[in-house]
């Protein structure tokens, strides 16, 4: 088949001649589609003279072969979007334009920080993403991407020049679905993309047809299920975003647990939900976890949703409950809630604003509070920060026994581009407020790992202490990578401890729990952070699969204090019965290591020690407190 797209006649203008050099004519892509030989043909049975009919009126029995999308196929299914992620205009601007030409929706996106906010507008059917870009480079985008809730399986193809063979093995391997090389010719580009789009597409639908509808109804409770109100929240995010959800969080769930033993308190929380679902009615309402509720208000109006959190609250205040041997208990809650007219793209990100209000909700005495989104400003702030390359900190972790066991606590710090350094106080509220959190801790997290493994190598082994955010542990997908990470360096599980914050644990005991149960196979150890004695924070320590307890910083006071000496005797005592280690933190002087290694302790860090630093050369094996 001739192609007339080489050298232009000497009578075209120079600007014609550069548009069709650089923009290809509406329909071009069809030269090399199937039909493309009876199109071949009604331009050679044209008469001479006559213009060939365009292709796009070919008939609709070829109109099949086409790309849906254009125009002229009259398909019913709707245009493939191409989400184009490059910070080249000009290599952008081409990419678009052939694809536009080949009937497809095609956005540009030349700034990798807003390309998650453009996948939630977009909603593309597959991104073609640059892989050296500034800031965040496709591969780190890449993973960014792959974490967020409903987009593991969104097509991912990287556009680039890059002819290094092993870099397009490192980009496949962070998740992207196939590598074109620069420069591409417009057929091989159209090709490429539209095969791959077809096949997510005939894949979903195929998987659409084949799943069961979720129960609405839990058979035992009578509440909805969660994939059902999930499902929901997605179809009303997908129309009119009408009404509110409520985050009903049933407060000191372990202590009653723990007061109550399992069966009485599971019969309380199903109770609980019963009466629940009769106060917010006719909102639907479905268990989240063992003390933990959502309900879907569509028919009320925003302005009304935070008096009716109040109210939701007092009625269940004034409930009165039966639990063991007749006694009666009325339980308090904390709720949080949010309009679902704020641009949520989906149930997921719904549910987690929810989430986070319920805990602004626990601080508060009226206990119910509002999800506010950042201002566009903040948002950028938030970003600002976040733009850096990050140091990681060591402090020693020793032994009072003594033992040659390198072990050092991981401290996240930030180097901005003007070098200025920032704490982890500094940059961890960044990353949440921004939904960078689990890019950012999957990062230390491979800090960790590769320097574990590096050290292996040399044969001289060390256990680090890594802190990561609930919200990450909560992701399933971050689960799977860290054991596979894992595997693939080869390294001893053991050599991992995964430091999880009290407050954090308190709130997330249910997925915090769950995410210990799965890596724990693979030797992974867990450190429950920032200790304080209570009996919530007590029945932690036997329900959690914990290997270390890190007491609060002010217990390095215990020397002058007895009723705290006691109290920290009491707390090593009970981590011992339940076969756990203890550390104390912050320790500055030696009256504070005594009163710790006769409180039992079993191992301190602190300036005492070794000060917090750069380099991993403690040396273990002769130090003395």
């Amino acid at each position: 088949m001739a192609v007339r797209d080489s050298a232009p006649t000497p009578e075209e203008p120079a600007a014609r001649q550069r548009v069709r050099a650089e923009t290809p004519p509406p329909h071009y892509w069809r030269r090399w589609t199937q039909d493309a030989a009876e199109a071949a043909e009604a331009k050679a049975a044209a008469a001479p003279g006559e213009s060939p009919a365009p292709a796009a009126s070919a008939p609709a029995a070829t109109a099949a072969a086409a790309t849906p999308g254009d125009p002229g196929t009259g398909q019913d299914e709707a245009p493939y979007r191409v989400l184009i992620v490059e910070d080249d205009r000009a290599q952008a601007l081409f990419a678009q334009s052939v694809l536009h030409g080949a009937g497809m929706q095609a956005e540009v996106q030349m700034q990798p920080e807003g390309v998650i906010e453009a996948i939630g507008r977009f909603q593309p059917d597959l991104i073609l993403m640059d892989l050296h870009m500034p800031g965040l480079d496709g591969m780190r985008l890449t993973t960014l991407i792959r974490q967020q809730a409903g987009l593991p399986l969104l097509p991912i193809v990287f556009l680039s020049g890059d002819p290094d063979p092993e870099r397009q093995f490192e980009v496949l391997e962070s998740g992207a679905d196939d590598f074109l090389t620069k420069p591409i010719r417009p057929r091989h580009l159209i090709a490429a993309v539209s095969n791959r789009i077809q096949r997510t597409r005939a894949q979903l639908r195929l998987a659409a047809a084949s799943a069961p509808a979720p129960m609405r109804s839990h058979p035992e409770t009578g509440l909805s299920t969660r994939a059902w109100l999930l499902q929901q929240i997605d179809a009303t995010l997908a129309g009119d975003r009408r009404g509110g959800l409520y985050f009903i969080e049933i407060a000191s769930a372990l202590s009653l647990r723990e007061r109550y033993g399992y069966a009485a308190f599971e019969r309380l929380m199903a109770e609980a939900g019963r009466r629940l679902a009769q106060i917010v009615a006719p909102a639907p309402l479905a268990r989240l976890n063992d003390n933990s509720f959502l309900a879907l208000a569509q028919e009320t109006a925003e302005a009304a949703l935070e008096a009716e959190a109040a109210a939701i609250r007092n009625r269940l205040a004034d409930e009165v409950f039966l639990v063991r041997d007749e006694e009666r208990v009325q339980l308090r809650s904390a709720i949080g809630y949010t309009a679902l007219s704020l641009g949520f793209e989906d149930a997921g990100t719904a549910l987690e604003a929810t989430e986070r209000s319920a805990l602004q909700a626990r601080l508060r005495p009226e206990g119910v509070a509002a999800y506010v989104p950042p201002s566009d400003h903040e948002a950028q702030e938030r970003l600002a920060l976040l733009e850096g390359q990050i140091e990681l900190a060591y402090q020693p972790i020793v032994s009072v026994a003594g033992n040659d066991q390198a072990q050092y606590q991981v401290l996240l710090r930030l180097r901005q581009a003007d070098g200025t350094l920032l704490s982890a106080g500094q940059v961890i509220p960044a990353a949440e407020a921004s939904g960078r959190i689990a890019d950012l801790d999957q990062q230390v997290m491979e800090h960790a790992l590769n320097l574990i493994a590096q050290r292996a190598a040399q044969g001289t082994p060390l256990r680090l202490f890594v802190s990561q955010s609930p919200r990450t542990l909560a992701r399933e997908a971050f689960a799977e990578w860290l054991l596979q990470a894992i595997a693939e360096r080869g390294i001893d599980g053991t050599s991992v401890v995964i430091d999880l914050r009290l407050a954090d644990a308190l709130i997330h005991s249910v997925t915090l729990t769950e995410f210990c149960r799965r890596l724990m196979p693979a030797g992974v150890q867990f450190c429950l952070g920032q200790f304080e004695p209570g009996d919530e924070a007590d029945a932690l320590l036997g329900q959690m699969s914990l290997g270390y307890v890190r007491m609060a910083g002010r217990f390095a006071g215990a020397h002058a204090d007895n009723a705290l000496r006691d109290q920290l005797r009491t707390v090593i005592d009970a981590a011992h019965r339940q076969g756990l280690q203890v550390i104390g933190q912050q320790i500055e002087d030696p009256q504070a290591a005594a009163a710790m290694w006769v409180a039992g302790i079993d191992f301190v860090q602190g300036n005492l020690v070794h000060s917090v630093g750069s380099d991993l050369d403690f040396d273990f094996q002769n130090a003395v407190l």
